[in-house]
């Protein structure tokens, strides 16, 4: 089965200006066509993984057996060049070309792609309610006062969650957002993120899950600062507390915290999980199946975390593709925890993208049963959107 053409689509949202998602479809020579999506829909970097993915399908994908997928990962890792160096741009698009092929894959063979990674190994995925600092609503507001983290948390109950994830260092207590906090926190700021916590804990009781959500925003010291208030709220995990540019800070901190400790949305692949393993300084690997390299590496990273009894939680924040990627990776792995179901999925300009709508049902979610990944493009609504199409090698 070969690859005949690819579409990339860099996706414009108007109610939502910097929300970007990237699709690519590939079709292929037998009328079957598979989707994917570069984990860049957020911030910084998606017109690059945009493009990425249009150098990479020029120079390797038309004529390509569309069931080689190890062949071809190994492929873009070293004939890319920038592959053996890493970085979100080049493994973004490397992840959403894996992942459409794995679609394609599963619509051949008539079946969901959790069946071709090891089978129906989770059923129903518990979810948590990701981001309760832009609230839980229809519309995103940016939370200051800890009684509005409360009721935000009440919402997300209300919907059946008994687990919420929220970031309560980002915003100040005037609202304004600061994007470096390895500064020594004074005791209001302490006692101020501490009453967000508290406002969420009292709504939802001694049984709900709380995880405290950093976006490594921390240093070293800030992080440790706040440990013990992570472990006095009861927080299920402690997430991205440092960043990922020195291993050992991590390790410093890990050996600091009596919580769990979670990270790796920003880690590639293999290579880049290692030294957080060996030193068992994560407890809670969050690989984004958009990033991490789809199915064929992120598979490969879970296996070799449950070898650490590292628990996955895959990460996600992007369109309806990666939602449902996800889903099929939690389903067949035995490390599975728990699932992220971001604010940003239940937005309507989010689920417009894609015909089908994968969203939990009373705090619980499951992959879709279809052959494929279980999603399909809304050609109405993507092709607004700046597109590309590969139909020859450069």
């Amino acid at each position: 089965m070969k690859i005949t053409k690819v579409e990339i689509f860099d996706i414009e949202c108007p109610k939502r200006p910097m929300w970007n998602p990237v699709f690519v479809r590939i079709y292929t020579d037998e009328g079957i066509t598979g989707v994917g999506e570069a984990g860049l829909a957020y911030d910084l970097g998606h017109s690059a993984a945009a493009h990425m993915i249009k150098e990479i399908a020029e120079a390797m994908l038309i004529g390509w057996d569309a069931f080689n997928t190890e062949g071809l990962w190994a492929r873009m890792l070293r004939e890319s060049f920038w592959g053996l160096g890493g970085g979100p741009v080049i493994y973004s698009a490397m992840s959403a070309i894996d992942t459409a092929l794995w679609d394609i894959k599963g619509k051949a063979l008539n079946q969901p792609v959790y069946m071709l990674l090891g089978g129906k190994t989770n059923g129903k995925l518990r979810s948590y309610a990701s981001q309760l600092q832009f609230d839980w609503d229809t519309e995103i507001t940016k939370l200051n006062d800890p009684a509005d983290y409360g009721k935000a948390a009440e919402k997300a109950m209300a919907e059946g969650y008994t687990a919420v994830k929220v970031d309560p260092i980002v915003y100040d207590k005037d609202g304004v957002t600061h994007y470096d906090r390895t500064k020594l926190f004074s005791r209001a700021e302490m006692k101020l993120f501490k009453a967000r916590l508290q406002a969420i804990r009292d709504a939802m009781g001694d049984e709900g899950d709380i995880i405290f959500e950093c976006h490594s925003l921390l240093g070293a010291s800030t992080a440790i600062q706040l440990g013990d208030i992570v472990e006095e709220i009861g927080c299920l995990y402690y997430e991205e507390p440092v960043n990922y540019l020195n291993s050992k800070v991590h390790d410093k901190v890990a050996k600091r915290v009596n919580v769990p400790i979670a990270g790796g949305e920003r880690l590639y692949n293999r290579w880049g999980v290692r030294p957080y393993l060996e030193d068992q300084s994560v407890d809670v690997l969050q690989p984004d199946v958009g990033l991490c390299g789809g199915f064929t590496e992120t598979k490969k990273v879970c296996d070799y975390a449950d070898v650490y009894d590292v628990r996955i939680q895959a990460h996600v924040c992007g369109g309806p593709v990666a939602t449902a990627a996800s889903l099929h990776l939690e389903t067949a792995i035995p490390n599975f925890l728990i699932h992220e179901h971001h604010t940003y999925a239940t937005k309507d300009w989010n689920r417009e993208l894609c015909i089908q709508d994968p969203q939990p049902v009373n705090g619980f979610i499951e992959a879709p049963d279809t052959p494929g990944i279980g999603i399909d493009l809304n050609d109405d609504i993507i092709y607004r959107s700046p597109n590309m199409t590969i139909t020859a090698l450069k």
